[in-house]
């Protein structure tokens, strides 16, 4: 099988997380500044998980791109990613609502480390599927922004645990804004092939 049906199943998934975030979004029962401010935290927690998803379809679009054949490996690689993206929602609902206290956010962790996992799998099978001389192989390199993902998702969890939810946040906040710098590693390989 090629990457396109497994491109759009993904992008179709992703659009699905991304529709049902904003519909969690409560619009105030009033109408003055006093009213919209009380959704501040769940606006929020959108914008983090929202931008969480970009960087994850982003990066998504460009994996995919690596690839000319889809392994049995791979989809059940790409499924097991999904299945955490689609768990954000739930977890985005439930920091914003209890305005990020200690246990929704150390599970909010806990989705993203898995998540990061699973996108680290879906690498491992393709390259694993495609061999070491791939382009895929060939880009990845020292791998060291997802290492500081990883290490830092990990750092959320008991930092949130103990109560210190605002350096966990700090801890998520930052692996986002290291990931909107863009990642050319893939890209750069892609366009060395052409």
């Amino acid at each position: 099988m090629g990457r396109g049906r497994l491109e759009a199943f993904s992008d179709g998934v992703l659009a699905i997380i991304i529709t049902i975030m904003v519909l969690e979004l409560k619009v105030p029962h009033g109408e003055n500044w006093a009213d919209l401010t009380e959704l501040f935290p769940q606006f929020i927690s959108y914008i983090l998980s929202f931008i969480y998803i970009g960087i994850y379809w982003n990066n998504h679009h460009h994996l995919l791109h690596t690839i000319d054949h889809v392994s049995a490996g791979i989809l059940w690689a790409n499924l097991h990613l999904l299945f955490w993206l689609s768990l954000l929602p739930f977890n985005t609902g439930w920091i914003g609502e209890n305005h990020f206290a200690a246990l929704p956010m150390a599970v909010y962790s806990f989705n993203l480390l898995m998540a990061a996992l699973a996108y680290q799998i879906l690498e491992i099978q393709i390259i694993k599927s495609h061999g070491k001389e791939s382009m895929l192989a060939k880009a990845i390199g020292t791998n060291i922004k997802e290492r500081l993902s990883l290490a830092a998702y990990a750092s959320a969890i008991p930092l949130a645990l103990l109560d210190y939810t605002w350096l966990s946040g700090v801890l998520l906040i930052g692996v986002a804004l290291m990931w909107l710098v863009p990642d050319r590693r893939i890209e750069k390989k892609i366009g060395d092939k052409k």
